[in-house]
């Protein structure tokens, strides 16, 4: 199934419709779920090197992109459901899922809920922690600042957060390309996702349970979800693998594209065998 790219998909799912991009072809389909607050143009680095070899779906979370943000409440546990309805609309019996930062939260969501859906786990600069009451407090004061009008000086401290500070210099492109992605985003569906995102359970007792071969990558800067996060993961997770990738914060996959894409290629290689 090769779709022509730059022309956007939809889809009807779990009451919304769902914005989505397919390239390439393979049995076995790899999906990727963007972090917050991003869309899934995020991945284009990562379709662009890999589309001719992969079967590849980018898709945006509800709110987020061109996806509808429906009226339900959103939640982990919602966006979790909506990627097992849109892999049903789309046929999808099992997939390859890799989702970043909220799109790991996410997956594992999903995962301890739907684990015959997964034929492989990739988990990017992501954690399997819920919020401390600190972080909690800190979402709802973000709330307030954007409800306030306040979404360009959020998107400014986000900035320096997701990024190593090499990434500034050595790649304004991508660093104004996720700036103005952020800003371009509902100040609701942001808003929305911050609840989200306070709310979630934590599901690190779970990780002991997942039985899907799994790689974890984490950013060496990562300032949002360090490395150690990833390294529990990966104690926790039987027979996962982790790479760490140099000069990279939270955004590793858009920092070093060409690191990340090499350790993704031979996880996929691996599992396809």
């Amino acid at each position: 199934m090769q779709q022509i790219q730059g022309t956007a998909l939809l889809v009807k799912a779990n009451g919304i419709s769902i914005s989505y991009d397919n390239t390439g072809s393979g049995e076995i389909p790899v999906i990727f779920i963007h972090g917050f607050p991003f869309d899934r143009t995020m991945w284009d680095p990562q379709v662009s090197a890999l589309h001719q070899r992969y079967r590849l779906i980018t898709y945006d979370i509800r709110g987020f992109g061109k996806t509808e943000a429906g009226a339900e409440e959103a939640s982990i546990s919602l966006y979790a459901d909506d990627l097992i309805a849109f892999m049903d609309i789309l046929e999808i019996k099992k997939a390859i899922v890799c989702g970043l930062s909220m799109g790991g939260y996410i997956l594992l969501n999903a995962v301890n809920r739907y684990p015959e859906r997964f034929a492989g786990l990739v988990f990017c600069d992501t954690q399997c922690n819920a919020d401390t009451p600190e972080g909690k407090e800190k979402r709802f004061l973000s709330i307030q600042k954007i409800e306030s009008g306040g979404l360009s000086e959020y998107v400014d401290g986000l900035m320096k957060a997701v990024f190593a500070e090499s990434t500034f210099v050595n790649n304004k492109e991508v660093t104004e390309s996720i700036r103005k992605t952020m800003l371009a985003t509902s100040p609701q569906a942001i808003i929305s996702a911050l609840k989200a995102l306070a709310h979630r359970d934590d599901r690190c007792e779970l990780l002991d349970e997942i039985d899907c071969t799994a790689l974890i990558v984490c950013g060496k800067e990562d300032k949002i979800t360090p490395p150690q996060k990833s390294e529990f993961m990966q104690a926790a997770i039987a027979g996962s693998s982790m790479k760490v990738i140099d000069n990279a914060g939270h955004l590793s996959t858009l920092e070093q594209p060409q690191e990340f894409n090499a350790a993704l290629s031979d996880f996929i290689a691996g599992l396809l065998r």
